[in-house]
């Protein structure tokens, strides 16, 4: 069977799609997605006209087609036109019925489907089994004192550079929770917040990995070691990831969230899933593995064999 990933330059749209294609098991081919000016526009049939480069598309065309994002939704309706069936995730504009299987989080409300599966957050490629044996790599983590509590600190949504003061005082609420701090920063964080937290826990036993430090990165360690997650609501991503844990999770305001984003945190405490950094705990959950879903709902309606 053939199966094509469309492949978003943007990482996080393309980790969705590779997330749905790794935990299938089966052999895909990665199709990168080069987009011209023409992928502005709203397209409401199959195309290829918003590509810049189309050398990737030729026959033998695909069995299953697995896509996320706008900009490649007319590019799949395009190949499910000649015969292949097609998964794809995220809001795709118009023509929501032209899809074998829609997956769309519940953040966005869809309206009923035949086709569509709705999930809590979004797509992505963490698996059980790398956070198992993430923590092999990291012994040192290991040693710091319990409870230990992992600080994911984004950013400003669309920008860089957290406010110091709003990451000084987001890692002071962190280390009032445990024992020990794992801290790790993104591309948004910016310096001199990083700074602020490396000054807030200065008198805690705590691990700061600097975004672009050089090194292999803890992150995936410090999802499987933690024993209550802070974590910063500006990222679908980020929280969809640390639900994959049993670990209590806080989601801290980092400044500038939009309206998308207060509400994909709102939805989560309501759903009993996280607290806002500044309650109480959540109760115990089991880990959230929507992705074992999506796979599932894959299979059963007979679109991979």
């Amino acid at each position: 069977m053939s199966v094509w990933v469309l492949e978003d330059p943007r990482t996080g749209t393309a980790a969705q799609s590779l997330g749905i294609a790794e935990r299938l098991g089966v052999p895909f081919r990665r199709i990168p997605l080069r987009f011209g000016p023409w992928a502005k526009v709203v397209w409401p049939w199959g195309t290829l006209a918003g590509l810049a480069d189309r050398s990737e598309f030729a026959p033998p065309w695909p069995d299953l087609v697995i896509s996320s994002g706008r900009r490649a939704a007319p590019v799949s309706r395009w190949l499910r036109a000649r015969g292949a069936r097609t998964v794809h995730t995220m809001r795709p504009g118009f023509g929501a019925g032209d899809f074998d299987l829609l997956v769309i989080g519940s953040l966005d409300s869809p309206a009923p489907a035949d086709n569509l599966m709705v999930i809590q957050g979004a797509a992505h490629r963490l698996t059980p089994e790398a956070l198992a044996a993430a923590p092999a790599a990291f012994p040192e983590l290991a040693t710091l004192p319990s409870p230990r509590v992992t600080l994911i600190l984004g950013g400003p949504v669309r920008s860089e550079n957290m406010a110091p003061e709003v990451a000084a005082r987001i890692a002071r609420d962190a280390a009032c929770l445990g024992a020990s701090v794992m801290a790790t920063t993104s591309r948004r964080t910016g310096v001199t917040a990083a700074d602020a937290v490396a000054n807030s826990l200065s008198d805690t036993p705590h691990h700061l990995h600097r975004w672009g430090a050089p090194g292999q990165n803890p992150y995936l360690a410090m999802l499987a070691l933690a024993d209550i997650l802070v974590v910063t609501g500006d990222s679908t991503s980020m929280l969809s990831e640390a639900l994959m844990t049993t670990a209590p999770l806080l989601i801290a305001d980092p400044g500038g969230l939009g309206p998308r984003h207060r509400a994909m945190v709102g939805q989560l405490v309501e759903a009993g899933l996280a607290a806002r950094l500044g309650s109480a705990l959540p109760p115990p959950r089991a880990a959230l593995d929507e992705m074992r879903r999506i796979v599932a709902e894959i299979r059963a309606r007979g679109l991979i064999r």
